[in-house]
């Protein structure tokens, strides 16, 4: 009898035990919230998407005509720039053709691993949660939307960025000497791909020190690695930043002075000021500000000298000299410091669910905007439209094309002439986006040059009472101008179009009036 009960009980216990157990609340709220995360992050990276088919703007047409003479013509074609992204693109292209599309694709995969990377510092600082929050931030900033999908060099400058980030926060707790070397490596390279970018250097040089300074045999030995690997991968770099900066102002397109309003909207863009704001006063309000502990001192050094130094030197720059840096794409080496910083910010709210609501609002308040915005499926200005209006007039006569170059370099050196014009750095998108018709080129701006070459070509067409076109980008209007008028005697000059802000003027002869008897 006794037996019979034990095994009867035994049953039962068995029974019970493969009955499905009520779940835990707090694992269903963990599911939730990380699919919560998981949502936000896809809605971030899918705005990069808006434009991939976008033609592509005058820097990108640049980056073709680097890699369009082939493989052993990269080197002589990269400017005063390093070769490391035209090599780049050059080998992606022999996969994936190029297409807008094709061309884009480098940059993208770069960004996604410098986001991967970024989550992974981030992780190394905080909690879980927040560092998802970081990897949202810097995905959905719209400066970072705008150089995911750009076939320029800025992704990969931003990968090795955020490389040395996330080595820099590892080699806190490591003494490897190959960590070290790592570090040097992956700050140099950044300068690689934008020699802009080396404002961040002094900001990693000084948090590295600040993490290794209570072990200095460890840090005399873990430096000497990470400055010879260092000067290693950065020696390349330097005749050709030498070179920029002798002809610094042949590079920089913008020389207007910074605004606070473009420093504001980097460093808290949208409505992300507000939206934290109230979050904040939550926090408050339900005792869920961590007041108790302390922060770590080096965690906020890090965070906030990553997000606020690189971008004051740029403005600082800027605002004190004539030259202008203070750039959208040039602000990018602050993008991952300033999500960083976002993410202490946030770090300090002791409530996982306003972090959600956080995160929730940011991403849509940006998704919002970007999908409202008129230009949500543009990627900068681009010359096709004006290109293809100036060869459908031009084709049926053969008509010359006057071309006003859209780089400021063009303005202090000599203007390629005849068949070369179409295959030279002045004039790149006529590389990717064909003119079959005769081009005469002339400079970004009006002077001796421009009006040398205009003055000759307008007095040839006139003998021969040939038709022709002229195209110009705003800083050319002022050559247009001077072209109608020195023309006008003997042509009549209308407007065919504008098209994303380049103007296309036709030149028609008139026609012969009859003697007076």
């Amino acid at each position: 009898m006794e037996i019979s009960r034990t095994i009867s009980g035994s049953q039962v216990e068995r029974r019970a035990a493969s009955r499905p157990q009520p779940e835990n609340p707090l694992a269903i709220w963990d599911r939730a919230q990380y699919a919560v995360y998981a949502l936000a992050l896809a809605v971030s990276i899918s705005l990069w998407f808006l434009a991939i088919r976008a033609p592509l703007w005058l820097d990108e047409t640049s980056s073709f005509w680097q890699i369009s003479a082939g493989f052993w013509q990269i080197f002589s074609r990269r400017g005063h720039v390093s070769a490391a992204y035209p090599y780049i693109l050059w080998l992606t292209t022999r996969i994936t053709g190029t297409s807008e599309v094709a061309l884009r694709i480098p940059s993208i995969l770069a960004m996604l691993a410098a986001a991967y990377l970024l989550y992974r510092a981030a992780r190394e600082l905080f909690d879980r949660d927040v560092a998802l929050i970081v990897v949202v931030f810097f995905c959905a900033h719209p400066i970072v939307v705008f150089a995911s999908i750009d076939a320029r060099p800025y992704a990969f400058g931003t990968l090795a960025i955020n490389a040395a980030i996330y080595i820099l926060v590892c080699l806190r707790r490591s003494n490897s000497n190959w960590l070290a070397a790592a570090f040097g490596v992956a700050a140099g390279a950044s300068t690689h791909f934008q020699f802009l970018f080396g404002a961040v250097l002094p900001v990693l040089a000084v948090c590295f020190l600040l993490a290794k300074a209570s072990d200095l045999k460890t840090l005399a030995r873990q430096a000497g690695f990470a400055f010879g690997a260092f000067t290693l991968v950065f020696l390349p770099v330097i005749p050709d930043a030498l070179q920029l900066f002798r002809y610094r102002e042949t590079y920089v397109f913008e020389r207007t002075t910074p605004r606070i309003v473009e420093l504001s909207s980097t460093l808290a863009p949208g409505w992300s000021v507000f939206i934290f704001t109230g979050i904040v006063l939550l926090a408050v309000a339900t005792k869920k500000v961590d007041w108790q502990n302390r922060p770590d001192r080096w965690r906020f050094l890090v965070c906030a000298s990553l997000g606020m130094v690189p971008i004051l030197i740029l403005y600082g720059v800027s605002a004190l000299t004539p030259t202008n840096i203070f750039v959208a794409r040039y602000r990018l080496v602050a993008i991952p410091g300033i999500a960083l910083y976002w993410g202490w910010l946030v770090s300090r709210i002791d409530s996982r669910l306003l972090r959600v609501l956080f995160c929730v609002a940011l991403v849509a308040t940006g998704a919002y905007r970007k999908l409202r915005s008129e230009n949500s499926h543009q990627h900068g200005y681009t010359w096709k439209y004006a290109l293809e209006l100036a060869e459908k007039s031009a084709s049926p006569d053969n008509a010359p094309v006057l071309i006003c170059s859209d780089f400021p370099s063009a303005d202090y050196f000599s203007m390629p002439v005849g068949a070369a014009a179409k295959d030279s750095g002045f004039f790149t998108p006529l590389s990717y986006y064909k003119l079959s018709v005769p081009v005469v080129g002339l400079p970004r701006a009006l002077n001796d040059e421009a009006m040398r070459i205009g003055s000759d070509f307008v007095h040839q067409a006139g003998q021969r009472r040939e038709r022709f076109l002229a195209l110009g980008y705003r800083p050319s209007f002022e050559t247009l101008r001077w072209l109608r008028k020195i023309a006008s005697p003997a042509y009549d000059v209308s407007t065919l179009g504008q098209p994303d802000g380049i103007l296309v003027l036709e030149f028609r002869p008139r026609k012969s009036q009859p003697e007076p008897r």
